[in-house]
């Protein structure tokens, strides 16, 4: 699976990006996915998870009932809608598939990762 991420950006505080992970590869619809971020100097850090089939999903603490998680498998292609963007949400952006459900959490267990897209928010 090839992993491709875009949608960030710069935007104020407040402010609303969607970021998408368009795979390449017939194996798309049956990998567990996630979205994890890196700021300067921190260890990557997780966001959110989706399972194969879209129907479990799985935040961290400080962007749920902000970021949504989506993914469409008729075009391969993983969402992640950030509304009420905070400063401390600047980072690169990478997306990831290839985990077992239960390490969705940790990077390490993710065996392809996009990219990364940068995402800047000024107060």
């Amino acid at each position: 699976v090839q992993l491709q991420a875009s949608g960030g950006g710069s935007v104020q505080a407040g402010g609303s990006l969607r970021l998408s992970c368009a795979a390449s590869g017939r194996t798309f619809s049956s990998n567990n996915m996630g979205w994890f971020r890196q700021a300067p100097g921190k260890e990557r850090e997780f966001v959110a998870a989706i399972n194969w089939s879209g129907g479990v999903i799985y935040y961290t603490d400080s962007v749920k009932d902000r970021f949504i998680i989506s993914r469409d498998n008729a075009k391969n292609t993983m969402y992640l809608q950030m509304n009420s963007l905070k400063s401390e949400d600047t980072a690169v952006y990478y997306c990831g598939a290839g985990s077992d459900w239960v390490k969705a959490a940790n990077y390490r267990e993710y065996a392809y990762w996009g990219q990364g897209t940068k995402v800047t928010v000024s107060s």
